[in-house]
């Protein structure tokens, strides 16, 4: 599996994926919340497997 999410995006994706399973665990934002394990999955994991379906990296290019 090739790493397709960069560092911004990584980030992002984990806090926003934190906040709403914290809102859904607390009850706060109601069920819809814990697809918050989406994003907080694919940005600890470094891969989105929708990304290559529309040709998108956010990863940046190595140089060698």
């Amino acid at each position: 599996m090739k790493l397709n999410v960069g560092g911004i995006d990584r980030m992002a994706r984990i806090l926003v994926g934190l906040a709403l399973v914290a809102l859904a665990a607390t009850g706060t934002v109601g069920v819809w919340g814990w697809i918050g394990l989406v994003p907080l999955g694919t940005g600890l994991a470094g891969f989105c497997p929708l990304y290559p379906l529309i040709g998108l990296n956010t990863c940046p290019m190595k140089k060698g």
